[in-house]
């Protein structure tokens, strides 16, 4: 059993890493001995978070926005110069908007889709020659795109955008599990609960909203920043290498029990 969760020396380049569930998952792979690289729009962020970083481990940033082909490709150029394989792939940076049902607009589809599915795709196609540097049969390269249990069951919100494309996200991760396993590519999602970020700030602020959500999951807490570093880790190390195709929920049970 010795190493079987083991992620120290792996490259890992994670997207909207700079806070929230990104940031988990990043200090999770720093503190774990890996070389993480954060990727976020604002420059000044991304240099703060891998200085703090940094204390822990190893970790440098590379600033970027992500939502358009561009973007992706100059990303993964900047990859490419910082390390000569990629072995994890964390597709983390994403968005929501919500609004009531008649008065929800058309922009959201188009912002949405640009930033959570399309990225995704993108980033991913451009940085196969890093992935297939790192890949082999007995250790595979790990691609890990976070979706969301929103894309399994039908939210409690109104995010009609976030929710179709985060199911969009999942569908694309077996897709892309399909094509790339032949390569010794794996790819797998995580589609979390409830965590604290921006995009759930408005309501575990609250206590009485962050009261009635953590009695909506049956294990009856938000998550932790352990819970989602733990679940990526798992999947990037030798533990996840049989893994590929895999939409895994990290929810305290909320998918399970409707």
């Amino acid at each position: 059993m010795s190493g079987l969760f083991a992620v120290d020396g792996k490259a890992v380049l994670v997207t909207g890493g700079t806070r929230g569930i990104g940031l988990m998952i990043a200090q999770g792979f720093v503190e774990a001995g890996a070389h993480v690289i954060v990727s976020s729009r604002k420059p000044d962020v991304c240099a703060a978070v891998a200085e703090r970083l940094s204390a822990l481990g190893r970790c440098e940033a590379i600033p970027a926005d992500i939502s358009t082909a561009a973007g992706a490709s100059r990303l993964a150029e900047a990859v490419l110069d910082r390390v000569p394989a990629l072995d994890v792939l964390v597709n983390n940076a994403g968005a929501t908007w919500g609004a009531p049902l008649e008065a929800y607009p058309e922009s959201a589809f188009d912002k949405l889709w640009a930033i959570n599915v399309k990225a995704v795709f993108q980033l991913t196609t451009a940085l196969l020659p890093a992935l297939r540097a790192s890949a082999s049969a007995d250790d595979p390269a790990r691609v890990i795109n976070i979706g969301s249990i929103d894309g399994i069951r039908v939210p409690w919100m109104e995010v009609y955008a976030y929710s179709a494309t985060k199911a969009a996200v999942h569908m694309l991760t077996r897709s892309l599990a399909h094509q790339l396993a032949p390569e010794h590519i794996t790819v797998n999602a995580i589609a979390p609960g409830p965590f604290e970020s921006k995009m759930t700030a408005f309501a575990l602020e609250d206590p009485a909203t962050r009261a009635t959500i953590e009695h909506q999951v049956p294990l009856g807490r938000i998550g932790r920043p352990d819970d989602m570093a733990g679940a990526a880790i798992y999947l990037a190390s030798r533990a996840g290498s049989y893994l590929t195709g895999a939409i895994i929920p990290v929810d305290g049970g909320i998918t399970a029990h409707g």
